[in-house]
């Protein structure tokens, strides 16, 4: 059995599922609906470019989020720009907090270990 390739195999179809990735203030749960999920402004999911997967790791493309002011504790991906179409989330560690509307930069990574 070769490990690295059954990895590497679970880590491909993870991202086969979606690319666009957005933030939240909080838990966004573990539905397809993101709860908390950032608003205002010019916010808006933000597709990525997945590289391709090495050791059981997929890292997409940075990308750019525009966000309000506040402070957000999560990121998520999901496989559309917008609607009920959350796949996975994790906390942001440490949270991003923006005094004023501004842009956050994520480099979002897959991994299956």
């Amino acid at each position: 059995m070769n490990v690295t390739a059954t990895k590497n195999a679970l880590v491909d179809a993870l991202a086969g599922l979606g690319a666009h990735v957005g933030l939240a203030t909080g838990a966004p749960g573990t539905t397809a609906t993101p709860a908390n999920e950032a608003s205002g402004g010019s916010y808006a999911r933000v597709a990525t470019t997945w590289a391709a997967a090495s050791g059981g790791v997929r890292t997409g493309a940075a990308v750019i989020i525009n966000a309000q002011s506040g402070t957000y504790t999560h990121g998520f991906i999901a496989s559309a720009a917008t609607g009920n179409t959350m796949i996975d989330n994790a906390a942001l560690s440490p949270s991003i907090v923006l005094n004023a509307p501004g842009q956050i930069v994520v480099t979002p990574t897959l991994a299956v270990v």
